[in-house]
């Protein structure tokens, strides 16, 4: 059980402004785009920053979940968290990446778990 890396997400409605602007910020290339059209929205990642790109009520459902952790097995995560006392918000379930699940942390910090289908993120 590995947590590979840490997203910070990022809620935006124009993805291309977005994506131009921390790419010289960061001075680094987009590392991933992907259209997540069963859920219309854009997701994008730049170094550690994920940007989700919707409109208002396509990002609403996830605005509280405030970073997403790349692993090496979300099933394995997800027994590790439900013993250790977290609630499920989304469970495990195919995404364009690979596998994702959302959970409430202990001190009520809403996480997304990833893994994505190469493991090599």
């Amino acid at each position: 059980m590995k947590i590979k890396k840490i997203l910070t997400r990022l809620y935006v409605h124009d993805i291309n402004t977005s994506i131009d602007f921390y790419k010289k910020l960061l001075n680094q290339d987009c590392d991933l785009i992907v259209k997540y059209s069963e859920m219309q929205l854009e997701l994008a990642q730049i170094g550690n920053i994920l940007i989700l790109s919707g409109t208002d009520e396509a990002l609403k459902p996830f605005r509280d979940t405030s970073a997403t952790f790349l692993v090496d097995s979300v099933i394995e995560f997800r027994e590790f968290l439900l013993q250790n006392g977290a609630v499920i918000v989304r469970d495990l379930k195919k995404v364009p990446t690979g596998m994702n699940l959302t959970v409430k942390h202990l001190d009520g910090t809403i996480i997304e778990y990833v893994e994505h289908k190469n493991s090599n993120a």
